[in-house]
Protein backbone atom coordinates (compact mmCIF):
# COMPACT_ATOMS: atom_id res chain seq x y z
CA UNK A 1 0.00 0.00 0.00
CA UNK A 2 1.25 3.42 -0.71
CA UNK A 3 1.76 6.10 1.87
CA UNK A 4 -0.28 9.45 1.41
CA UNK A 5 0.96 12.34 2.76
CA UNK A 6 -1.10 15.51 3.59
CA UNK A 7 -0.66 16.78 0.27
CA UNK A 8 -2.29 13.59 -1.52
CA UNK A 9 1.64 12.53 -2.84
CA UNK A 10 2.93 9.19 -2.53
CA UNK A 11 5.83 8.77 -0.35
CA UNK A 12 6.67 5.62 0.59
CA UNK A 13 8.07 2.42 -0.71
CA UNK A 14 8.00 -1.17 -0.10
CA UNK A 15 9.55 -3.81 1.68
CA UNK A 16 12.27 -6.05 0.27
CA UNK A 17 15.01 -8.07 2.39
CA UNK A 18 18.66 -5.81 2.84
CA UNK A 19 20.08 -9.90 3.37
CA UNK A 20 23.43 -10.07 1.78
CA UNK A 21 23.66 -6.02 1.61
CA UNK A 22 27.55 -5.92 2.90
CA UNK A 23 28.13 -2.99 5.64
CA UNK A 24 30.47 -0.21 4.61
CA UNK A 25 31.35 -2.33 1.11
CA UNK A 26 30.42 -0.66 -2.40
CA UNK A 27 28.42 -3.22 -4.73
CA UNK A 28 29.09 -1.50 -8.03
CA UNK A 29 25.92 -2.59 -9.73
CA UNK A 30 23.74 0.39 -11.44
CA UNK A 31 20.94 0.54 -9.23
CA UNK A 32 19.44 4.01 -11.16
CA UNK A 33 20.19 4.09 -15.37
CA UNK A 34 18.76 7.34 -17.23
CA UNK A 35 18.28 6.45 -21.15
CA UNK A 36 17.68 9.90 -22.45
CA UNK A 37 15.16 11.07 -20.60
CA UNK A 38 13.00 13.80 -21.15
CA UNK A 39 9.91 15.40 -19.19
CA UNK A 40 7.75 17.93 -20.00
CA UNK A 41 5.35 19.99 -18.09
CA UNK A 42 1.94 20.68 -20.44
CA UNK A 43 0.57 23.86 -19.50
CA UNK A 44 -3.07 24.55 -20.82
CA UNK A 45 -5.75 27.23 -20.79
CA UNK A 46 -9.29 27.00 -19.10
CA UNK A 47 -10.78 24.72 -21.54
CA UNK A 48 -8.06 22.61 -21.10
CA UNK A 49 -6.41 23.12 -24.57
CA UNK A 50 -2.60 22.90 -24.44
CA UNK A 51 -0.98 26.74 -24.76
CA UNK A 52 2.53 25.82 -23.93
CA UNK A 53 5.18 22.98 -23.14
CA UNK A 54 8.08 23.15 -20.47
CA UNK A 55 10.70 21.04 -21.05
CA UNK A 56 11.36 19.95 -16.82
CA UNK A 57 14.01 17.36 -17.93
CA UNK A 58 15.76 17.37 -21.31
CA UNK A 59 18.04 14.34 -22.70
CA UNK A 60 19.07 13.28 -19.18
CA UNK A 61 21.54 10.17 -19.62
CA UNK A 62 23.25 8.89 -16.54
CA UNK A 63 24.21 5.81 -14.28
CA UNK A 64 24.42 5.54 -10.33
CA UNK A 65 25.50 2.67 -8.92
CA UNK A 66 24.47 0.91 -5.68
CA UNK A 67 25.56 1.33 -2.28
CA UNK A 68 26.97 5.17 -3.57
CA UNK A 69 26.26 8.51 -1.70
CA UNK A 70 25.00 10.41 -4.35
CA UNK A 71 24.22 13.99 -5.01
CA UNK A 72 22.21 16.25 -7.42
CA UNK A 73 22.82 19.28 -7.65
CA UNK A 74 21.25 22.96 -9.32
CA UNK A 75 19.61 25.82 -8.71
CA UNK A 76 16.04 26.38 -8.22
CA UNK A 77 14.27 25.23 -11.86
CA UNK A 78 17.56 23.26 -12.46
CA UNK A 79 15.24 20.08 -13.31
CA UNK A 80 16.79 18.27 -10.01
CA UNK A 81 13.85 17.56 -8.19
CA UNK A 82 11.43 16.73 -11.52
CA UNK A 83 14.44 14.14 -12.13
CA UNK A 84 14.02 13.10 -8.50
CA UNK A 85 10.29 11.87 -8.68
CA UNK A 86 11.00 10.07 -11.80
CA UNK A 87 12.98 7.39 -9.74
CA UNK A 88 10.08 6.62 -7.03
CA UNK A 89 7.92 6.47 -10.51
CA UNK A 90 5.64 9.49 -9.05
CA UNK A 91 6.61 10.82 -12.82
CA UNK A 92 7.26 8.73 -15.71
CA UNK A 93 9.48 10.08 -18.84
CA UNK A 94 7.92 12.07 -21.92
CA UNK A 95 10.60 10.14 -23.78
CA UNK A 96 13.64 7.74 -23.08
CA UNK A 97 13.46 5.11 -20.44
CA UNK A 98 14.04 5.38 -16.45
CA UNK A 99 15.26 2.23 -15.06
CA UNK A 100 15.50 1.57 -11.12
CA UNK A 101 17.22 -1.81 -10.49
CA UNK A 102 16.81 -2.64 -13.57
CA UNK A 103 13.12 -2.33 -14.21
CA UNK A 104 11.41 0.17 -16.51
CA UNK A 105 9.41 3.18 -14.30
CA UNK A 106 6.77 2.95 -17.45
CA UNK A 107 6.17 -0.45 -16.88
CA UNK A 108 2.70 0.33 -14.49
CA UNK A 109 2.47 -3.44 -13.95
CA UNK A 110 6.10 -3.32 -12.12
CA UNK A 111 5.17 0.07 -10.04
CA UNK A 112 5.10 -1.90 -6.71
CA UNK A 113 8.44 -3.42 -7.35
CA UNK A 114 9.82 -0.06 -8.15
CA UNK A 115 8.76 1.27 -5.05
CA UNK A 116 10.20 -1.63 -3.40
CA UNK A 117 13.46 -0.25 -4.75
CA UNK A 118 13.22 3.27 -3.96
CA UNK A 119 11.93 5.35 -1.30
CA UNK A 120 11.44 8.69 -1.18
CA UNK A 121 11.65 11.58 1.48
CA UNK A 122 10.51 15.19 0.72
CA UNK A 123 11.48 18.64 1.80
CA UNK A 124 8.90 19.16 4.30
CA UNK A 125 8.38 16.50 6.72
CA UNK A 126 5.02 17.47 7.53
CA UNK A 127 3.59 16.06 4.31
CA UNK A 128 4.51 12.64 4.75
CA UNK A 129 3.69 12.24 8.52
CA UNK A 130 -0.02 11.23 8.45
CA UNK A 131 0.08 9.46 12.16
CA UNK A 132 -0.22 11.14 16.22
CA UNK A 133 2.19 8.92 17.78
CA UNK A 134 6.06 8.42 16.38
CA UNK A 135 6.19 4.84 16.96
CA UNK A 136 2.85 4.25 14.81
CA UNK A 137 4.30 6.75 12.08
CA UNK A 138 7.09 4.39 11.54
CA UNK A 139 5.02 1.40 11.91
CA UNK A 140 2.48 2.84 9.01
CA UNK A 141 4.35 1.46 6.01
CA UNK A 142 5.18 -1.78 7.45
CA UNK A 143 1.76 -2.59 8.73
CA UNK A 144 -0.16 -2.06 5.57
CA UNK A 145 2.27 -4.49 3.70
CA UNK A 146 1.39 -6.92 6.07
CA UNK A 147 4.36 -7.08 7.83
CA UNK A 148 3.64 -9.76 10.88
CA UNK A 149 3.30 -7.26 13.71
CA UNK A 150 6.02 -8.98 15.90
CA UNK A 151 8.37 -8.12 12.75
CA UNK A 152 6.93 -4.46 12.92
CA UNK A 153 7.81 -3.52 15.96
CA UNK A 154 11.43 -5.12 15.71
CA UNK A 155 11.66 -2.76 12.29
CA UNK A 156 10.47 -0.05 14.56
CA UNK A 157 12.71 -0.46 16.91
CA UNK A 158 15.86 -0.50 14.74
CA UNK A 159 14.87 2.09 12.43
CA UNK A 160 14.27 4.78 15.07
CA UNK A 161 17.70 4.25 16.44
CA UNK A 162 19.10 4.04 13.14
CA UNK A 163 17.84 8.12 13.10
CA UNK A 164 18.55 8.47 16.84
CA UNK A 165 14.81 9.16 17.61
CA UNK A 166 14.05 5.80 19.79
CA UNK A 167 13.76 7.64 22.68
CA UNK A 168 10.44 9.73 21.02
CA UNK A 169 8.98 6.56 20.26
CA UNK A 170 5.74 7.81 22.28
CA UNK A 171 5.95 11.44 21.49
CA UNK A 172 3.43 13.00 19.00
CA UNK A 173 5.55 14.31 15.50
CA UNK A 174 3.91 17.72 16.17
CA UNK A 175 5.65 18.56 19.07
CA UNK A 176 8.94 18.01 17.78
CA UNK A 177 11.29 20.33 15.85
CA UNK A 178 11.71 20.36 12.03
CA UNK A 179 14.73 18.33 12.40
CA UNK A 180 13.19 15.55 14.24
CA UNK A 181 10.31 15.16 12.30
CA UNK A 182 12.60 14.78 9.40
CA UNK A 183 14.75 12.02 10.95
CA UNK A 184 10.99 10.32 11.75
CA UNK A 185 9.76 9.88 7.78
CA UNK A 186 13.27 9.06 7.39
CA UNK A 187 12.84 6.13 9.88
CA UNK A 188 9.83 5.42 8.07
CA UNK A 189 11.40 4.80 4.74
CA UNK A 190 13.67 2.66 6.74
CA UNK A 191 11.55 0.71 8.04
CA UNK A 192 10.13 -0.68 4.33
CA UNK A 193 13.45 -1.16 4.03
CA UNK A 194 14.52 -0.38 0.44
CA UNK A 195 17.80 0.01 -1.71
CA UNK A 196 17.78 3.18 -2.42
CA UNK A 197 16.54 6.03 -0.62
CA UNK A 198 15.85 9.39 -2.40
CA UNK A 199 15.81 12.66 -0.64
CA UNK A 200 14.52 16.04 -2.55
CA UNK A 201 15.83 18.73 -0.48
CA UNK A 202 15.80 17.21 3.39
CA UNK A 203 17.28 20.02 4.78
CA UNK A 204 15.58 23.01 3.19
CA UNK A 205 13.47 24.10 5.90
CA UNK A 206 15.86 23.49 8.61
CA UNK A 207 18.52 25.29 10.84
CA UNK A 208 22.24 23.84 11.06
CA UNK A 209 21.63 22.29 13.60
CA UNK A 210 18.49 20.68 12.08
CA UNK A 211 20.83 19.90 9.01
CA UNK A 212 24.28 18.39 10.76
CA UNK A 213 21.72 15.73 12.48
CA UNK A 214 19.84 14.85 9.09
CA UNK A 215 23.53 14.63 7.19
CA UNK A 216 24.91 12.38 9.98
CA UNK A 217 21.97 10.26 9.73
CA UNK A 218 22.01 9.49 5.74
CA UNK A 219 25.71 8.64 6.28
CA UNK A 220 25.58 6.30 8.55
CA UNK A 221 22.44 4.87 6.49
CA UNK A 222 24.69 4.22 3.87
CA UNK A 223 28.05 3.20 5.46
CA UNK A 224 26.77 0.89 7.97
CA UNK A 225 23.21 -0.79 5.98
CA UNK A 226 24.96 0.22 2.37
CA UNK A 227 21.76 1.75 1.58
CA UNK A 228 22.28 4.02 -1.69
CA UNK A 229 21.54 7.75 -1.08
CA UNK A 230 20.64 9.79 -3.40
CA UNK A 231 20.33 13.27 -2.61
CA UNK A 232 18.59 16.30 -4.19
CA UNK A 233 20.46 19.62 -3.09
CA UNK A 234 21.70 23.19 -3.37
CA UNK A 235 24.02 23.06 -0.16
CA UNK A 236 27.44 22.80 -1.32
CA UNK A 237 28.57 21.63 2.41
CA UNK A 238 26.13 18.36 1.75
CA UNK A 239 28.21 17.01 -1.18
CA UNK A 240 31.59 17.49 -0.03
CA UNK A 241 31.71 13.66 1.28
CA UNK A 242 29.46 12.27 -1.62
CA UNK A 243 31.08 9.54 -3.86
CA UNK A 244 29.94 11.13 -6.93
CA UNK A 245 27.97 14.78 -7.89
CA UNK A 246 25.76 15.37 -10.52
CA UNK A 247 24.84 18.88 -11.85
CA UNK A 248 21.72 20.00 -13.41
CA UNK A 249 20.85 23.31 -15.68
CA UNK A 250 18.12 23.99 -17.66
CA UNK A 251 16.91 20.38 -17.21
CA UNK A 252 20.35 19.44 -18.73
CA UNK A 253 22.79 17.56 -17.24
CA UNK A 254 25.90 19.70 -17.26
CA UNK A 255 28.63 17.83 -14.98
CA UNK A 256 29.34 14.72 -13.35
CA UNK A 257 32.34 13.12 -11.04
CA UNK A 258 34.07 13.14 -7.45
CA UNK A 259 33.77 16.31 -4.98
CA UNK A 260 36.98 17.10 -5.91
CA UNK A 261 36.23 17.35 -9.89
CA UNK A 262 33.23 19.19 -9.74
CA UNK A 263 34.87 21.50 -7.14
CA UNK A 264 38.02 22.04 -8.97
CA UNK A 265 35.98 23.70 -11.86
CA UNK A 266 34.65 27.00 -9.77
CA UNK A 267 34.11 29.12 -12.65
CA UNK A 268 32.14 26.89 -14.04
CA UNK A 269 30.35 26.48 -11.24
CA UNK A 270 29.67 30.21 -11.24
CA UNK A 271 28.39 30.20 -14.40
CA UNK A 272 25.64 27.96 -13.78
CA UNK A 273 24.67 29.83 -10.53
CA UNK A 274 26.08 27.75 -7.89
CA UNK A 275 28.27 28.14 -4.87
CA UNK A 276 31.00 26.21 -3.79
CA UNK A 277 32.17 25.67 -0.44
CA UNK A 278 33.85 28.61 1.34
CA UNK A 279 37.07 26.68 2.34
CA UNK A 280 36.93 26.16 -1.51
CA UNK A 281 36.23 29.59 -2.31
CA UNK A 282 38.78 31.22 -0.42
CA UNK A 283 41.37 28.77 -1.77
CA UNK A 284 40.11 29.75 -5.64
CA UNK A 285 40.70 33.29 -4.48
CA UNK A 286 44.13 32.97 -3.06
CA UNK A 287 45.27 31.22 -6.29
CA UNK A 288 43.88 34.28 -8.56
CA UNK A 289 46.05 36.34 -6.02
CA UNK A 290 49.42 34.57 -7.28
CA UNK A 291 49.78 31.81 -4.37
CA UNK A 292 50.52 27.84 -5.88
CA UNK A 293 47.07 26.32 -4.33
CA UNK A 294 45.68 23.26 -5.83
CA UNK A 295 42.24 23.38 -6.86
CA UNK A 296 39.96 21.32 -5.72
CA UNK A 297 40.41 22.06 -2.03
CA UNK A 298 37.22 20.57 0.17
CA UNK A 299 38.47 21.01 4.14
CA UNK A 300 39.84 23.12 6.49
CA UNK A 301 42.68 20.49 7.05
CA UNK A 302 43.17 20.64 3.21
CA UNK A 303 43.33 24.37 3.21
CA UNK A 304 45.71 24.97 6.28
CA UNK A 305 48.36 21.89 4.74
CA UNK A 306 48.19 23.84 1.45
CA UNK A 307 48.90 27.18 2.82
CA UNK A 308 51.77 25.99 4.94
CA UNK A 309 53.24 24.64 1.49
CA UNK A 310 52.34 27.52 -0.47
CA UNK A 311 54.62 29.70 2.89
CA UNK A 312 56.85 26.99 2.98
CA UNK A 313 57.65 27.17 -0.70
CA UNK A 314 57.73 30.77 -0.66
CA UNK A 315 60.59 31.20 1.91
CA UNK A 316 62.63 28.16 0.60
CA UNK A 317 66.16 29.16 -0.42
CA UNK A 318 66.97 29.47 -4.17
CA UNK A 319 69.23 27.52 -6.44
CA UNK A 320 70.18 25.46 -2.84
CA UNK A 321 71.43 28.91 -1.21
CA UNK A 322 71.27 29.41 2.10
CA UNK A 323 68.01 31.94 3.10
Amino acid sequence: MIKVGHNGVCCCAFAIPWEGICMSLKNHEDIIVAENVTFEYYRRDEEGNVEGITTAVDNVSLTMQKGDFIAVLGHNGSGKSTFAKHINALLYPTEGTLYVDGIDTSDEERLLDIRQSAGMVFQNPDNQIVCTLVDEEVAFGPENIGVPSEEIWERVEKSLKAVGMYEYRNASPNKLSGGQKQRIAIAGIVAMKPKCIVLDEPTAMLDPHGRKDVMKVLHELNRREGVTIILITHYMDEVIDADKVFVMDDGKLVMQGKPREIFSQVDRLKELRLDVPQVTELAYELKKSGLDMPDGILTHEEFRDALKKCMADAGAPKNGGAK
